[in-house]
């Protein structure tokens, strides 16, 4: 697993040194909208997950149209698998945790953050991410998952990276969690077929494993800041350097997005129907994460000193205020 980790990190970096390189007449995939009304396509890469409910619920209301985008939302695993996307073009933007974006940025990788994508609701056992045990698990806190397997969607990311902050919290020893990498809408089954002890999940899939009997021990993101700003909208370099009227009109429609979805809880749950399979009580129950229009730089900053901490970016510091400002 870990020979797979450095494989995509090479292949991300490989990617950027591609797109880098490319001619000055070579396309960043979209033109910006000009004069006449003209619609431009843009591709978002995103994973189908609650926290992307602001950008279909904008699309639904307008905001991008307003501005001359058409948006087109492609799915991808995690944010690991969207960045190498962005970098060579095939999206124009894409949704990330934030710390696949810092990693990604300490290899080299030709990333920015252009607006916010979600952050953590600040309730312990409420939060939008929770780790899940079986109902008759001995797991009883964090500190127990020492020693035990967690599923995370990614490995070396912002879960097992906050997963490994709420052990540290707990009194328990991270170093000692070990951790596989299971797709989110896998993970109820994964914990309910005894495949992992514990699985971190976002919803809808925490809510389905609620269903199924489980029971939530920690809240890692809300452990690690109240505040944490867990994913951005970003691009790349190039369609930054090329493109900055489509990125400044995406991150003015994403924030009109981000303040509508806050304003309209109810209708952002809704707008869950027409992009998963969400339906019913789960979509009655499930919990929904903050969309704060700006990211807090301070649960940034706390996010990057854990990451540090457990070796996730080598010799190299994130540039905070390069990536996020």
């Amino acid at each position: 697993m870990q020979r797979r980790i450095l494989g995509l990190a090479i292949a991300v970096v490989t990617v950027a040194g591609a797109a880098g390189c490319g001619s000055s007449s070579s396309s960043s995939g979209a033109s910006a909208p000009s004069g006449g009304g003209r619609t431009t396509e843009v591709k978002v890469g995103i994973i189908p997950i609650v926290d992307v409910a602001p950008l279909y619920l904008g699309d639904k209301k307008g905001f991008f149209s307003s501005r001359g985008i058409k948006l087109k939302m492609e799915s991808a695993q995690g944010g690991a698998a969207i960045i190498p996307g962005v970098v060579s073009g095939q999206f124009q933007f894409g949704f990330s945790n934030t710390t696949s974006l810092m990693l990604a940025q300490t290899k080299g990788v030709p990333v920015r953050s252009v607006v916010n994508g979600a952050a953590s609701n600040g309730k312990v056992g409420a939060d939008v991410t929770a780790v899940a045990v079986k109902k008759d698990s001995s797991i009883k806190s964090a500190k127990d998952l020492a020693g035990k397997t967690v599923a995370v969607n990614t490995l070396q990311n912002i879960g097992d990276t906050t997963v490994r902050e709420s052990v540290r919290k707990d009194g328990g020893d991270p170093s000692k969690v070990k951790f596989v990498e299971i797709p989110f809408d896998q993970m109820p089954a994964a914990l309910d077929g005894g495949q992992v002890d514990a699985a971190w999940m976002g919803e809808p899939a925490t809510t389905i494993a609620k269903a199924q009997g489980a029971r939530v021990i920690a809240s890692p993101f809300a452990e690690t800041d109240a505040k944490l700003t867990v994913a951005t909208y970003f691009t790349s370099a190039k369609v930054t350097q090329e493109n900055p009227d489509l990125v400044k009109k995406f991150s003015e429609a994403m924030a009109e997005s981000l303040t509508y979805a806050s304003e309209h809880p109810d209708e952002a749950r809704q707008i869950l129907t027409t992009y998963t399979k969400i339906s019913g009580d789960v979509l009655d129950k499930l919990i929904l994460p903050s969309w704060p229009a700006e990211v807090d730089m301070a649960s940034l900053e706390k996010l990057a000193a854990l990451g540090e901490e457990d070796g996730i970016f080598g010799d190299k510091k994130p540039d905070l205020n390069a990536l996020f400002s």
